[in-house]
């Protein structure tokens, strides 16, 4: 089948930028753009999409997917389909292939929402959640948190706490992600320093290796109900904005916005 045209060449991502795209995978729905995303993915993906017993997974999956490979295709001169990836040990997706650009990327999706972060040699994490999705929050916290974080949600009247649940999850998650290991970094050997009208400020405890200095953090509030977040490996105290553009991929792009670490 004929693709629909590939989106216009972007400049990289400036060192003090990081770029997001952003999409809704259910509001995606027209059949021929559909077929496109799914010819764009490679062969093992096409087996994950397959594996999803639901619908709306695999809806998710493909979109979210195809995001990556479309928009990594705005800056280098690589078509969304011949994209090809790794896998580190904790199963982080990485370009594959010599002599291609030093992008580095990371996707998120969840209910109603999926992101791409998009950085020029980097180190990017990112994280988007429905914050209807969990149950009890607060409960959740105790088991996986730091101490300081679960004391900072018993402190906030209940109408707050799942608010500032999701927004220590998101930041904690795009931080591993970041990082590139997963669970395997345990969620209570860091903590959250959150203050109005500061950028969030990480620490951690003597178990995990790591300098808080060398890491930013962006939050984000996409809709109502989704939450985000943004990591970059980039000294404290040197300036950083988050691009953000929504989009259907191979189809239209709304105007973008910019958020600076410390807006919210």
């Amino acid at each position: 089948m004929s693709l629909p045209p590939s989106p216009a060449p972007s400049p990289l991502p400036r060192p003090d930028e990081v770029h997001l795209w952003i999409v809704e995978p259910e509001r995606v729905t027209e059949p021929r753009l559909l077929a496109a995303y799914l010819a764009l993915l490679g062969a093992e993906e096409r087996e994950r999409h397959q594996r999803f017993r639901f619908e709306k997974h695999r809806q998710q999956f493909l979109v979210s997917h195809a995001l990556v490979r479309v928009c990594l295709s705005r800056y280098a001169p690589v078509a969304p389909r011949d994209w090809r990836f790794s896998t580190n040990a904790y199963g982080r997706p990485e370009i594959a292939g010599e002599g291609m650009p030093r992008l580095r990327f990371n996707l998120s999706h969840t209910d109603g929402m999926a992101v791409c972060a998009v950085a020029h040699d980097m180190e990017v994490g990112a994280d988007v959640e429905h914050s209807g999705r969990m149950g009890q929050t607060v409960e959740l916290a105790e088991s996986f948190f730091a101490p300081s974080e679960v004391a900072d949600l018993h402190s906030l009247p209940e109408a707050l706490q799942r608010e500032r649940f999701f927004d220590y999850w998101t930041l904690k998650e795009s931080y591993i992600k970041a990082r590139g290991a997963g669970l395997s970094l345990p969620l209570d050997q860091f903590s959250f320093h959150l203050a109005p009208g500061q950028p969030p400020r990480i620490s951690f405890d003597a178990r995990m290796v790591d300098e808080p200095e060398s890491w930013q953090f962006v939050q984000l509030r996409l809709s109502a109900e989704h939450p985000a977040a943004v990591a970059v490996r980039r000294p404290r105290g040197l300036p950083l904005s988050v691009r953000c553009q929504r989009c259907v991929p191979l189809a239209s792009e709304e105007s973008p916005w910019r958020v600076d670490s410390g807006d919210r």
